[in-house]
């Protein structure tokens, strides 16, 4: 981990993303010696590799989600 401040960083950027992309290092960009931002290597998205759930699958919302419940489908101690 190197840790660098904003004006020095701004100088070095190059060499920075150079030193993440070649050798995985972590870079803290600090101000005034307070860390405040780090530079790390890109992590592909670990959303798109979800695969939806088999049971689920063909099932159907036929209420909107979103909208309030009536009372009468509260259970009785949170009404």
């Amino acid at each position: 981990m190197v840790s660098v401040n904003i004006y020095e960083a701004k100088s070095q950027l190059s060499r920075l993303v150079a030193a993440v992309e070649a050798r995985g290092e972590r870079v803290v960009l600090c101000r005034n010696g307070i860390p405040i931002a780090d530079i790390v290597p890109h992590q592909k998205d670990t959303a798109s590799t979800l695969q939806p759930d088999p049971e689920l699958c063909g099932a159907e919302f036929l209420l909107d989600p979103c909208a309030p419940l009536p009372n009468e489908d509260w259970p009785e101690v949170l009404r």
